[in-house]
């Protein structure tokens, strides 16, 4: 192609039609889902499938700004992007309004704005510009410092506007380092992370130890290549725990919680396997010896985090996922009803404007979080079907944009807007068919909000501006 060539020649019109459709597919579930015989007309400005289509306009007008904006602004000023949207995380907890129990939106007249939703397409482009300078590298250790600083920076002043769904989503740039050489060890040890984290919820604290033991033993062995002194050890550390847990403890009267005794034994483990590494100079002992106290640290901070981190809904919704209490009529009840309703579906669904869970709203939240029930009510499994076709073909179209870059800033955006897209879409369907904890993240492009089509409109439409600069 020319690079003289205009604009909308270089534009990603495959992109672009697969936005538009996902933005019809939401107005008209909006519509479905907020649909009553008292307000019949889907231009009724008084609800929400009215006010979602003036920030549909709005989004569109937002789209045409960025196309027309030079591709290098973002680079020249994705520090100060990133500085101006870390003041306004700061500033709305100090006069921002509180909705739900968070106080993260500033509310001017019928416009709310969530900058929440804009941190993700600032942190997305912060760590662009920071990752495409010349000679970066993951082997330096100042780097990840740095890349950590950008990402818990917002995740934190997020946390403090009591929004953890929101803050969670900054977890998905885990998968654009990835792409960009961040070894594997680092997202295998946050998946480890989650399942001690989930483990220590379902079982009892001494039971999520033992494991973080044996799996350090293990990874020994697997270093070592020798099985006889690390089960010497277990069987040893085992039998000193029975014997003090189940005779010699009960007979003199003492009592001692079994998760702090087995912890002193294997602190005396450590102890002995550092004098080994010491003398021996073995430094893999030093790591696995890390991966033990982190992993004993964990577990023990799981009631922490369950008692001061997360809200008391968020706590129940947790358990209710997991099976450790059930509560249809509590923390369970928006999965349940949701469940129904796509369920009741079936193959080709109810019909437009025919789902009974949706016109009767037993399912709450359901133009926002939960808007994939109402399509699944009323379209069925083909409705759903098409809709993550639909998603499934965009991201598919944004790796093949990201991966025919040249200029590395928008190589490493691209697949910061694939982790953050994908992590919406993979995390809001599951909380509706019950293989998600409910967070409270909207579904891209078709939950209702102005805030999130902005948001998700803005990072979308910086890489289609940066993909079309390629030609020039």
């Amino acid at each position: 192609m020319r690079k003289n060539a205009p604009l909308f020649l270089k534009l990603d019109w495959a992109t672009i039609g697969l936005y538009l459709v996902l933005i019809a597919i939401g107005w008209v579930s909006i519509y479905a889902a907020a649909y009553n015989d008292e307000h019949s007309r889907i231009f009724d400005f008084s609800q929400r499938y009215g006010k979602q289509f003036v920030w549909i306009i709005s989004a569109f007008l937002i789209a045409a700004f960025i196309l027309l904006l030079d591709s290098k602004f973002y680079s020249v000023f994705g520090y100060l992007i990133y500085g101006v949207v870390l003041f306004l995380l700061l500033f709305v907890l100090i006069a921002g309004t509180e909705v739900n129990g968070s106080r993260s939106w500033f509310i001017l007249g019928p416009v709310r704005l969530q900058p929440a939703e804009l941190a993700k397409t600032a942190t997305a482009i912060a760590l662009a510009r920071m990752m495409s300078v010349y000679g970066f590298t993951f082997s330096r250790r100042i780097n990840l410092l740095r890349i950590a600083l950008v990402i818990l920076l917002p995740v934190g002043l997020i946390f403090l506007q009591h929004d953890t769904g929101s803050a969670v989503v900054f977890g998905s740039f885990l998968l654009m380092l990835y792409r960009e050489g961040l070894s594997g060890w680092f997202i295998n040890i946050v998946l480890f992370a989650v399942t001690i984290f989930v483990l220590s919820v379902l079982w009892e604290t001494v039971s999520a130890l033992m494991l973080c033991a044996i799996i350090s033993g293990l990874l020994y062995m697997l270093y070592r290549r020798r099985i006889t002194r690390p089960l010497m050890l277990a069987a040893g550390i085992t039998a000193l725990y029975v014997l003090l847990i189940k005779w010699l403890f009960p007979a003199f009267d003492i009592t001692v919680a079994p998760d702090l005794l087995f912890t002193m034994l294997c602190a005396v483990a450590a102890v002995l396997g550092a004098i080994t590494a010491i003398r021996h100079k073995l430094r893999y002992v030093w790591y696995i010896l890390c991966f033990f106290i982190g992993s004993v640290v964990l577990v023990y901070s799981v009631d922490y985090v369950f008692d001061q981190v997360l809200r008391p809904h968020q706590r129940d919704r947790i358990e209710n996922l997991l099976g450790v209490q059930e509560d249809l009529q509590g923390a369970g009840y928006n999965v349940h009803q949701s469940k129904v309703a796509i369920g009741s579906g079936g193959l080709i669904g109810k019909g437009f404007l025919q789902g009974t869970q949706t016109k009767y709203n037993f399912v709450p939240e359901q133009s926002t979080d939960f808007i994939f029930c109402t399509i699944g009510e009323e379209w069925g499994f083909t409705g759903a079907f098409v809709v993550i076709v639909c998603y499934l073909l965009l991201l598919f179209r944004l790796i093949i944009i990201s991966e025919r870059q040249k200029d590395a800033f928008a190589r490493i955006y691209g697949y910061c807007v694939i982790s953050v897209l994908f992590f919406h879409f993979v995390v809001n369907i599951g909380m509706t068919i019950g293989l998600a904890p409910v967070i409270g993240i909207p579904l891209p492009f078709i939950s209702y909000g102005g805030s999130s089509l902005w948001a998700f409109t803005i990072l979308l439409f910086i890489l289609l501006k940066l993909d079309a600069a390629r030609w020039q």
